[in-house]
């Protein structure tokens, strides 16, 4: 017999759980994770979520209505398309293209084409990346589908994926959709590498051609995974990754754990630190 969403899914052992969000058209799913098992879930907020974010124990979703907070209190922002941390602040894109900062009310740092991502003071828009600092700035590329922000930035394009450094140099060519680096705000000390050079950081691209893992600066190895992720994500102990029909993945080094959460329309995920 089938479960349901509305179910939730116990293990016995739930130490070092940590929680994951996952956005989708039927709204916010919470699970709970234990190195590479998922323990109990249930769909926490029902909205048309389109994109999740989350630092440390704070939390942001984008919805069709306005971008939610806290214990998805509204913000007043309006619909959104993508939400990110920069810092401690929260930035946010609507489907107009306007991005702004959330202070005591929300400041609008200027407009792009057709947004799709916001992480790290960065916009993934059709009209390139923009860098956000006192409003916006274009700093190149075009079409980009998602963008890592910090550290070594990364952009993820329908011509390639990009690292920038002087300039934006090639990392692979072909079309990708997704880009995700561990970071060193979220990882605990016993997590971080010995060098703390960001080149060592967990990092996954997916794009037309598969799933890739970073295994040096320029070098990425093709990965098997059971379906096409929309985003990935990192605990302590695991990487995780989300389909777009709803299934969530966990490898924490012994190959990929699979669990159906009942909800279709995924567009992102983040963990809950």
């Amino acid at each position: 017999m089938g479960h349901t969403i509305d179910e939730k899914r116990v293990y016995a052992d739930r130490t070092g759980a940590e929680t994951v969000l996952i956005a989708s058209e039927r709204g916010v799913v919470v699970a709970s994770l234990s190195a590479d098992r998922v323990g109990e879930f249930r769909l926490d907020h029902r909205t048309a979520a389109r994109d999740v974010a989350a630092n440390g124990d704070r939390r942001a979703v984008a919805t069709d209505e306005d971008v939610l907070v806290g214990r998805y209190e509204p913000t007043g922002f309006g619909p959104a398309v993508a939400v990110g941390f920069d810092g401690d602040d929260l930035l946010a894109a609507g489907p107009d293209g306007r991005v702004a900062r959330l202070d005591d009310g929300w400041t609008t740092l200027g407009t792009v084409e057709t947004p799709r991502a916001v992480h790290g003071g960065m916009v993934a828009a059709a009209d390139g990346v923009w860098m956000v600092d006192q409003g916006l700035r274009n700093v190149g590329l075009g079409d980009v589908r998602d963008v890592h922000g910090r550290g070594m930035p990364l952009a993820a394009t329908d011509d390639g994926l990009y690292r920038l450094g002087n300039g934006w140099m090639d990392e692979r060519s072909d079309a990708f959709g997704v880009v995700s680096v561990d970071s060193a705000e979220r990882r605990s000390a016993s997590s971080r590498t010995q060098s703390g050079d960001a080149a060592d950081d967990r990092a996954h691209a997916v794009g037309e051609d598969g799933t890739f893992v970073r295994e040096a600066v320029g070098e990425w190895r093709a990965v098997e995974t059971p379906g096409d992720p929309v985003d990935v994500a990192y605990t302590d102990r695991a990487t995780v990754a989300v389909t777009e029909g709803g299934t969530l993945l966990a490898d924490a080094g012994e190959g990929w754990r699979t669990r159906e959460l009942g909800v279709g329309g995924v567009s992102a995920l983040a963990v809950r630190g």
